[in-house]
C-alpha cells in the first residue's frame, strides 16, 4: 500500500484494492503461466493498464484492450477458465473506476520503500509502464482536454515507466532514489486528479491555475512490463 506519511491524518484519503489478494493472486498465476509466452504482461503491468483504462475519458470494447493487453487472443484451457480470467480483468477495471468515482485512491500492488534487490522499483517501473501502455492504446481521447495539463499530470508516469530514458529531462527527474520514490508517492493522487480531470467540468476563466505544462507522451517508447 503506498506510504501516505506526507499527507496529515486530517488530509489522507482512503485507499482501496481494485481486487482482493485471492483474486490478484489467481490472476498472477493465470498470467506467469509459461502458455502465454515472454511477452505476456505481468500481473503488476496488467494492474496499471486496467486503472488506465478506468481513468480513460471514453470506454474502450474489450476486445481492443484485451487484444492490446496480450498482443493478440489469450489461451484458455476451458471456456470457463476464460470467463474467469477476463471477468477478473474486468472487475479489476470496473472496481477501480468506482474507487475513483467515490473520490478515493486506488490502492496500488508495490510499497513505495525501495529494496536493495531492486523489486519494488521494478514494480513501480512496470505498473507506470502498463498504465502508459492503456493511455497509448486511445491517445489521441487523453490528450483532447487542456494537453498541457493531462501531459503534466502524466510526467510522473512516464518518467518512472521506463520507456522515456533516452529523454534527459526526464531522466533527470529520478537521477536519485529520492526522487523516484517522491513520484512514486504521488501515483495514487495523480490517477484520482486525472480520472476527475476527464470527467469534472472545467472552471470558469479566472479560477485556479492550471498545472505547469509538461512535453506530450509519445507512444514511441517500447513496452515494458512484460515477464522478466
Amino acid at each position: 500500500m503506498p506510504d501516505l506519511s506526507s499527507e496529515s491524518p486530517d488530509d489522507a484519503i482512503e485507499s482501496q484494492p481494485p481486487l482482493g489478494d485471492d483474486a490478484l493472486a489467481r490472476l498472477d498465476d493465470y498470467l506467469d503461466d509459461e502458455r502465454l509466452g515472454e511477452q505476456a504482461p505481468d500481473v503488476i503491468a496488467a494492474h496499471g493498464y486496467l486503472v488506465a483504462l478506468a481513468v480513460s475519458p471514453r470506454d474502450i470494447e474489450p476486445k481492443q484492450w484485451i487484444a492490446e493487453l496480450f498482443e493478440g487472443e489469450p489461451p484458455f484451457d476451458s471456456v470457463d477458465e476464460r470467463d474467469e480470467i477476463l471477468g477478473l480483468l474486468e472487475t479489476l477495471k470496473s472496481n477501480a473506476g468506482s474507487i475513483l468515482e467515490r473520490g478515493h485512491w486506488v490502492e496500488l500492488p508495490f510499497d513505495t520503500e525501495l529494496d536493495e534487490a531492486g523489486e519494488m522499483a521494478a514494480a513501480i517501473e512496470d505498473w507506470c509502464a502498463g498504465f502508459m501502455q492503456g493511455v497509448f492504446l486511445d491517445e489521441g481521447a487523453w490528450f483532447s482536454q487542456d494537453e498541457s495539463h493531462v501531459a503534466a499530470l502524466l510526467l510522473p508516469f512516464m518518467a518512472l515507466s521506463g520507456l522515456f530514458d533516452d529523454e534527459p529531462e526526464i531522466e533527470e527527474m529520478i537521477a536519485e532514489d529520492e526522487q523516484f520514490v517522491a513520484l512514486a508517492r504521488q501515483l495514487p493522487e495523480l490517477t484520482l486528479d486525472l480520472y476527475l480531470h476527464f470527467r469534472v467540468p472545467p472552471e470558469p476563466s479566472g479560477g485556479k491555475n492550471k498545472g505547469k505544462a509538461a512535453g506530450k507522451a509519445s507512444s514511441g517508447g517500447r513496452k515494458r512490463g512484460r515477464k522478466r
